[in-house]
């Protein structure tokens, strides 16, 4: 059989920016057995197969896969893949707004389709999962050896590390500014001997010195649990640090915004928007949205 599949670049307004996407729109008549070696194939962050929903009330169910694993919950293939279905108007489209559901592992995650004279130009997802806060994590030196950065550059009280999961965990680790963030990698060794065997084996490392303007945070993601050394545009990772940002908010209740600038240091630069909401001291939602632009068309034979 032929199946047709198109990628797009997703948390960018430009190709050859932001996190690669691969999406079969109809995968019905792909094999379950196939699906991995299809994902390993194409050798991306994540690739999305999409069926007809279980509920009829929602739009699609996905399937998300990396080269090793699938996954129940990632951010930049629910954006991604909402934008390619719009695009390719396999959704009816309403303006200025459409609301879609898209059925994950974690449960139906709502997505806001903004259109523009037809055109899809943004999605925003709504998180399944709130924030789930980790236990604490390793020391401060310890992970500054896991980073190849210095102790002293991590910063601590409020703004300390912490371990956050909006349905895939992440430890955030603040440091001092933007030239920290970039200097920041993974030592395998170190990291494998503390962060594989805690709660979540995947890490943020972010500062509040952007170097854009209009965005809040500089932020790069290294992903070792999935063999993948660095992400350019993380939504499930932008999602949970919302959470992590959003808690340390003054107020009971407030609706607060973060632009997340990612990927730079890769070459693909990525811009994702985060919306939290609060009340009673509690948050009560987290969105992930951005911009995304298709590239490129094909048939894979299975």
């Amino acid at each position: 059989m032929l199946a047709r599949f198109y990628t797009a670049d997703v948390f960018t307004n430009r190709r050859f920016g932001g996190n690669q996407l691969a999406v079969f729109p109809d995968a019905s008549g792909i094999p379950e057995s196939a699906l991995p070696d299809i994902a390993r194939e194409f050798n991306l962050s994540e690739t999305v197969f999409v069926y007809p929903p279980d509920d009829p009330r929602h739009t699609r169910r996905l399937r998300i896969f990396t080269p090793v694993t699938e996954l129940p919950f990632a951010g930049h293939p629910t954006v991604g893949t909402a934008f390619v279905l719009a695009t390719l108007r396999a959704i009816p489209l309403d303006e200025p707004e459409t609301r879609i559901v898209l059925e994950e592992g974690v449960g139906p995650v709502p997505v806001t389709v903004r259109v523009d004279k037809g055109v899809p130009t943004f999605c925003q997802l709504t998180v399944a999962k709130l924030p789930e806060f980790g236990p604490p994590p390793p020391g401060r030196s310890l992970l500054a050896d896991v980073l190849g950065i210095e102790a002293t550059e991590i910063s601590g009280g409020m703004y300390s590390p912490q371990a956050v999961s909006c349905g895939l965990r992440f430890l955030f680790v603040p440091v001092k500014d933007r030239e920290v963030v970039r200097r920041a990698r993974i030592r395998l060794d170190h990291w494998e001997s503390t962060v594989k065997s805690y709660w979540a084996t995947d890490i943020m490392v972010f500062s509040r010195d952007p170097e854009r303007t209009g965005s809040d945070i500089r932020a790069r993601a290294f992903v070792p649990g999935q063999n993948i050394v660095e992400d350019p545009a993380t939504g499930s990772a932008a999602a949970a640090l919302g959470g992590y940002l959003g808690s340390r908010e003054s107020g009971a209740d407030g609706a607060f915004r973060y632009v997340i600038e990612q990927g730079f240091e890769m070459g693909r630069p990525s811009i994702l928007e985060v919306a939290v909401e609060k009340a009673g001291n509690e948050i009560t939602s987290v969105r992930v949205g951005g911009e995304s632009v298709m590239v490129t068309r094909g048939e894979m034979e299975i």
